[in-house]
């Protein structure tokens, strides 16, 4: 792409509405653009980084065997109404009615809807256990949104559901989620610590957040230093493996403020090991059992013909969220860096543009021609522009590598730079060869 025909509205001044660094990033750098109080564009950058993070959750959704598909995002009030909720949810739920006056809701989540699903489609004992999923958008009506994305009304968000005959058949379910989890956010360039938090509206008695470290985090989290050092690539997604890694992780103190007692915390934590801090929620599993599936009567013929009531969880990331939650946790002293799997473009080529001399430029259209014809993701910055002021702009964008052809580029080698590191100078298919890995 040559960044003359990108669409990416960049502007100078600091927008006085965003308070966080995400939030001003995303507006500075075009990445969306608000429509309304807590709603918001996707312009194509932002659009873009946001569908890389999906193609991830999406990959290790499947990685455990849960199954795509989609659910709307209006909802009959009828299921909500059945399930004890609709009254209950509270303001936050947009409530809408057709032009047959039925009375209808833009959908929070989908517990209702995938219960309703299940309980029509499912008679036998014999299709469970089942994992269901979509990647979908929610709406909830916020009081006050703010932090841009962070804590908007409308919302990309992952919800997957879970179906069992058992309580240990669905405990197996919830550590299958738990590593997906952590799986994501380790291929999206995140550290998350999985906390003992509360259920909520959406309710049961086992829940955990994932949780980033972030200055700007909403939640107070305590925790064990030592859960740091927990190795994810040692465990798989087996059975056995799968139980030890929710006792490895369950040895350790970790909890948000919710769950947070001082007392429990001093006597299972060393003062040198403790650590209280902020940190960004970037996903929440539950595991809630018949909550839903009894008052909607979702049930299955067991082997013996009796009835029993399936149990369920419930497991949400915010893929719109994590576009904001990457910039806190990467964005420091006004540079960005994305994380190469969810970067707008895997390298950007950046001319010393002189206007009595076009040899920059030819060189710099030669290697993108290069670059596309590899299969490389790569932006062109051929905007006439002071080049102090394009390495400025390209410190905002975050493009990881970059390939400057200027003062220090020859014939054949040209100044290469990943982004925080010293620059080097490397041949053209040198540098295809690093980006290619």
């Amino acid at each position: 792409m040559l960044l003359s025909k990108l669409f990416i509205p960049i502007t100078k001044d600091l927008p006085a509405e965003a308070k966080i660094k995400s939030h001003q990033l995303m507006l500075r750098t075009g990445l969306i653009r608000q429509a309304s109080a807590g709603i918001y564009s996707w312009l194509p950058l932002g659009f873009k980084v946001m569908k890389k993070i999906e193609k991830i959750v999406r990959e290790e959704q499947n990685i455990i065997g849960a199954q795509e598909m989609l659910m709307p995002t209006v909802q009959s009030a009828d299921i909500w109404k059945e399930s004890g909720r609709y009254d209950d949810y509270g303001e936050e739920m947009l409530r809408i009615s057709d032009r047959q006056k039925r009375e209808m809701l833009y959908g929070p989540t989908n517990e209702e809807q995938i219960t309703e699903i299940f309980r029509t489609s499912v008679k036998s004992y014999k299709l469970l256990p089942q994992i269901l999923y979509h990647i979908q958008w929610k709406f909830r009506d916020e009081l006050r949104p703010r932090f841009g994305v962070m804590r908007c009304r409308e919302f990309y968000m992952k919800d997957a559901y879970s179906f069992d005959l058992s309580e240990d058949d669905a405990v197996l379910s919830y550590n299958k989620m738990f590593f997906a989890y952590l799986k994501t956010f380790e291929r999206l360039g995140l550290k998350s610590i999985p906390m003992k938090a509360d259920t909520g509206p959406i309710g049961g008695d086992l829940s955990h957040e994932f949780i980033i470290l972030a200055e700007t985090g909403e939640s107070k989290i305590y925790t064990d230093k030592r859960i740091f050092d927990i190795p994810i690539n040692n465990y798989k997604n087996e059975n056995n493996s799968l139980n030890q890694m929710r006792n490895d992780f369950s040895k350790f103190y970790s909890v948000t403020d919710e769950k947070f007692d001082p007392n429990d915390f001093n006597k299972k934590v060393k003062k040198n090991d403790q650590l209280q801090t902020k940190g960004i929620e970037v996903g929440h599993i539950f595991y809630f059992g018949d909550k839903y599936s009894k008052p909607m009567n979702c049930s299955v013929d067991g082997k013996d013909g009796k009835k029993i009531f399936v149990k369920m969880g419930s497991y949400g990331i915010g893929v719109s969220r994590l576009v904001a939650a990457i910039i806190e946790a990467k964005f420091n002293n006004d540079k960005m860096k994305w994380p190469k799997a969810v970067s707008p473009f895997d390298v950007v080529i950046i001319p010393a543009i002189n206007k009595n001399d076009n040899s920059n430029i030819e060189k710099s259209s030669k290697i993108y021609s290069l670059l596309k014809e590899k299969g490389i993701d790569v932006l062109l910055d051929d905007v006439e522009e002071n080049i102090s002021n394009k390495f400025k702009k390209h410190d905002l964008l975050g493009i990881p590598y970059q390939i400057v052809v200027g003062s220090k580029s020859t014939k054949d080698q040209f100044e290469f730079k990943e982004v925080g590191k010293d620059p080097q100078v490397f041949e053209i298919n040198k540098i295809i060869n690093i980006l290619k890995k």
